[in-house]
This record gives C-alpha cells, structure tokens and sequence, in this order.
C-alpha cells in the first residue's frame, strides 16, 4: 500500500514540474511577445508622426501621390519583419512545449511499459491476454504520438516556407510544395 501512495506522490509531483514548465513557458513567451508588440507600436507611431509630417509638407497632388508610394514599401518591410519575429516566437514557443511534452510522454511511456512488463510477470495464468492488450495500446499510443509529431513538424516547415515565400520578391516555384516534398522526404 505504501508503495502505491510513494508511486502516486511522485506521479503527482511529475505532473506538477510539467504544469510548472509550461507555465513557465507561457509567461516567458507571453513576455516576449508583449516586448515585439510594445516594440511594433512604438515604431508604427513613430513612423506615423514622421509620414504625416512628410506628407502635411507636400505641395501638389503629384508630390503627395509620389511621396505616398515611397512611404509604402518601407511599412510593408516592416510589417514583414513584424510577421516574422512573430512567426519566430511562436515556433519557439512550439519547440518548448513540444520539447515538455515529449520528455513527459517519454516518461509516461517508460513508466507504463515497467508497469506492464511487471504485470505479465505477477499475473495468473490468463493474465497475459491482458498485458499483451496493454502492451498493444502502449504500441498504438507510440506510433499515434509520433505521428503526430511528425505532422506538426510537417505544418511548422510548411508555414514557415509560406512566411519565406511572402518575404521573397518573385519565388520562382511554389514553396510550400517545397517545403512539402521536404517533409515528405524527411519521413
């Protein structure tokens, strides 16, 4: 009996370091996107105050239309640059967690497995019906996981691809069935 409650009070504390890092892990990606969107904002009203003054100074239609054209491109650059830093920060933050939860996976896996091994090992005649059931879910778990896994990998190279494609001035082919074949060949 005491040997149960020992198993249960470090299952519980486990589970607790995991919450604790990914809380972690939230504040610290909630902070650094705080930063980039006081950061953006800050630029953006700078660079508004600067392109009003700008265009408050024009003389005729023709010096405004053209002045309105040269301001355009270097706020889409910027808006560019926004898009990726927050693209950065959010595969970060994916890797982070994802990197959480495959260790608890890992131990959860390994766990089960030890407990399965010692059920066929303390189990009646007939009991090993039950095991290898379990053995076989633990199996189909695996491979669900890292499926997964492999199909999130699969979305992040794709959207990342997309993100580079939009950054691109003319992609001579189409990147994400690039960044597809990429995945598909990385199997």
């Amino acid at each position: 009996m005491s040997n149960n409650l020992d198993q249960l009070a470090a299952a519980q504390k486990a589970n607790a370091e995991v919450m604790m890092a990914l809380l972690r892990t939230a504040f610290n990606g909630l902070e650094r996107l705080t930063a980039l969107n006081m950061a953006a904002s800050r630029e953006f009203f700078n660079t508004t105050v600067a392109n009003t003054q700008q265009l408050m100074g024009a003389k005729d239609a023709n010096a405004l239309s053209k002045l309105n054209s040269e301001l355009a491109r270097p706020n889409l650059d910027k808006w560019m640059d926004y898009s990726r830093s927050l693209y950065e920060l959010g595969s970060e933050m994916q890797k982070e967690v994802t990197a959480v939860m495959e260790a608890q996976y890992s131990s959860f896996t390994q766990n089960a497995n030890t407990a399965v091994a010692k059920a066929k090992a303390n189990t009646p005649v007939g009991g090993d019906i039950f095991a290898a059931g379990m053995q076989s879910l633990l199996d189909a778990s695996n491979k669900a996981f890292g499926s997964m896994t492999s199909m999130a990998k699969q979305l992040g190279d794709i959207a990342e691809a997309n993100l580079n494609a939009a950054a691109a001035p003319a992609p001579t082919k189409s990147a994400t069935a690039a960044a597809a074949r990429k995945s598909s060949a990385a199997k």
